[in-house]
């Protein structure tokens, strides 16, 4: 082969050697640069959604913060302190309800299936809202101006252990708020014609209460809360053993015991009266175990 082929052919093969390798490498590393910019999108967007915002919107107040109140999983109890801008409208909160005395706020707090509920209330949905009500309470907000709730659903936005900002407010306008007489009475002979009544072993009180009896603690609170010249009337009885004069002193006694389970959930103890029929008024046979234990008893109602 003469020295002009063998020149031809060495230049060739740089070519096509040029090509391969310039394919091989350059061409794949522009390739992939869009792909890596599109990786990062949802995180960005994952990180962006991270948050339950804090928002106050009612007829003349519109607060919103991505900061929010924040509870550990399976506690009624406030994480304190709370972050500088939710303080901030808690204060704006403060303004607008000294200003317009009748305005009324519902605080719903959420609480989702699987979380166990230790308090004695109802849910640890409506602990949460007690629990933050009480907060506002304490940053010189008026108790009487909120109502609570509460509510389980399945799933709730968290961080790790600790659920972001699980509650929400709604506002009730003053026209709505000055309807409520009719309401309130509603309530009253609900909580009368089926009374709050707590039974008790002999010479023993107990606080255990089932869901129900937590509802009927919550309706009187709530009626108390809104009627501010009711009071309530605990009635302590007993069963027919022993000496009658003792049974009236013990009736005294399982009254008073039921008239600090109820100071304790939120009723002034100052509006709370109470009285004993010891063995007089039996809703039960004394002659059987049954009717005893049916007999040893307070009922609560509502004057």
């Amino acid at each position: 082969m003469s020295k002009k082929a063998l020149y031809l052919l060495g230049i060739a093969l740089t070519i096509i050697l040029g090509t391969f390798l310039y394919v091989k490498f350059c061409c794949n590393c522009s390739m992939e640069a869009p792909a890596a910019d599109t990786e990062k999108v949802p995180t960005v967007a994952v990180k962006d959604n991270n948050f339950v915002p804090f928002i106050l919107n009612g007829s003349g107040i519109n607060f919103r913060t991505n900061d929010n109140l924040k509870f550990l999983k399976n506690s009624a109890a406030l994480i304190v302190p709370v972050g500088d801008s939710v303080a901030i409208g808690i204060e704006n909160l403060k303004a607008f309800l000294i200003s317009n005395p009748k305005q009324k706020v519902t605080i719903t707090g959420y609480a989702t299936s699987d979380e166990t509920n230790t308090t004695k209330f109802e849910n640890l949905g409506l602990a949460r809202a007690n629990d933050v009500k009480n907060y506002f309470v304490s940053k010189g907000l008026s108790g009487a101006q909120f109502d609570t709730k509460g509510e389980i659903i399945d799933k709730w936005k968290t961080n790790l252990d600790t659920l972001l900002g699980p509650a929400d407010y709604k506002f009730e306008t003053a026209d709505t708020t000055a309807v409520g007489s009719d309401e309130w009475s509603i309530l009253k002979e609900k909580i009368n014609a089926d009374p709050l009544i707590l039974h008790f072993n002999t010479n023993k009180s107990s606080d255990n209460l089932s869901a129900v009896e937590k509802q009927k603690v919550a309706d009187i609170a709530k009626y108390m809360e809104h009627v501010k010249d009711a009071s309530v009337l605990i009635v302590g009885h007993t069963d027919d053993v022993g000496n009658r004069d003792a049974n009236v002193v013990l009736g005294q006694k399982r009254a008073a015991f039921s008239k600090d389970y109820l100071a304790k959930n939120g009723i002034d103890a100052s509006r709370i009266t109470t009285e004993s029929k010891g063995p007089d008024e039996p809703a039960g046979e004394n002659t059987t175990a049954e009717g005893k234990a049916n007999n040893r008893r307070t009922v609560i109602t509502i004057k």
